[in-house]
C-alpha cells in the first residue's frame, strides 16, 4: 500500500521534504510554509491546534505526523479513529534531532532514498552539535520573549530554551514547565525581581512578530539588558532546520 503522509507540524513538514518524502505528502497545516517552493501544491487542513478533520479524512493519509507540544491530544485520538498510523514526536533538546531523524527513517525507510537522506542529515547534525557547545563561553541570563500583551517566555525544559543553553544562555525564569501545557510558556508580569539581572532580551520573529517599536518596551522590562530581535524559526524549529539553527546560535554568541 502506498504511503500517504499528513504533517500537522511545520518543522516536520520541512523534514519530510529533506528526507525525500515530498511526493508522499498529501496534507499539511497552513503554518507549514517551508520549503516554500514545494508545499504550495500540498492541501492545507487547518492549523496545528484546529485541524479540519473532515478534510483530512477525505485525503486518506496512512501516516500522520504530530508533536506533543504543538497538537492537541483530542486530535490524536481522532486520527487513530480514522485508521491512520500516528507518529508522535517530542524533541526537547537539540540532541533529540538525531532520534527524530531515526524515528522517521524507521517509519519510512523502505521509500527510495530515505535512508541515504537520513544518514546525510544525521551526519550534518552531529557535526553542528559538536561545534556548538558552551565549554568556553561565558554564561548569560536571557529573557526570550515569544509574545506581547501579555509578555510570554519559555520554560527551561523546552526545545528553544535548551537550544540557547547550548551556548551558555540560560532562560529566565529558572523553572521547568512539564511535558505539555501552559506552564511551558510562562507569563511575565513585569515586576519580577529577577528581571533586574537579565543580561539579554531576545525578541522572537515568531509566533508573535516583534517589530522595532517593541524594542523600547522590552528594554523597560530589563533596563540593564541588551535587547535584540532574533530569528525564531532558526532557534525553535527542529529537524533539518536545526543544522542552520545551530550555526545561527554560534553567530549570535559572537555578536
Amino acid at each position: 500500500m502506498s504511503k500517504r503522509i499528513a504533517s500537522l507540524v511545520p518543522s516536520l513538514t520541512e523534514l519530510v521534504f529533506a528526507l525525500g518524502l515530498g511526493p508522499r505528502l498529501v496534507a499539511r497545516t497552513g503554518y507549514c510554509i517551508h520549503p516554500a517552493g514545494n508545499v504550495r501544491e500540498v492541501p492545507k487542513v487547518g492549523g496545528t491546534k484546529a485541524v479540519n478533520l473532515a478534510k483530512l479524512r477525505r485525503l486518506a493519509p496512512t501516516h500522520v505526523l504530530v508533536n506533543v507540544d504543538e497538537n492537541r491530544h483530542d486530535i490524536v485520538a481522532a486520527l487513530h479513529e480514522m485508521g491512520a498510523q500516528v507518529i508522535v514526536t517530542h524533541p526537547c533538546d537539540p540532541e533529540d534531532n538525531l532520534a527524530l531523524v531515526d524515528q522517521l527513517a524507521q517509519a519510512f525507510g523502505d521509500e527510495p532514498g530515505v535512508m541515504a537522506h537520513a544518514a546525510a542529515l544525521r551526519s550534518a547534525l552531529q557535526h553542528e552539535l559538536g561545534e556548538t557547545r558552551d565549554d568556553f563561553r561565558p554564561a548569560s541570563r536571557v529573557l526570550y520573549l515569544i509574545w506581547c500583551d501579555p509578555w510570554m517566555t519559555v520554560a527551561r525544559d523546552t526545545y528553544l530554551s535548551r537550544m540557547l543553553a547550548r551556548i551558555g544562555w540560560h532562560t529566565e525564569p529558572a523553572q521547568e514547565g512539564g511535558v505539555q501545557g501552559a506552564a511551558r510558556y510562562p507569563v511575565v508580569q513585569g515586576d519580577e525581581p529577577w528581571l533586574r539581572d537579565v543580561q539579554q532580551v531576545l525578541l522572537s520573529s515568531e509566533p508573535f512578530r516583534f517589530e522595532a517599536g517593541h524594542l523600547a518596551r522590552a528594554q523597560a522590562l530589563c533596563p540593564q539588558a541588551r535587547v535584540r530581535r532574533v530569528d525564531g524559526e532558526l532557534l525553535s524549529w527542529y529537524g533539518v532546520r536545526a543544522v542552520q539553527g545551530l550555526r545561527y546560535l554560534r553567530e549570535l554568541a559572537r555578536g
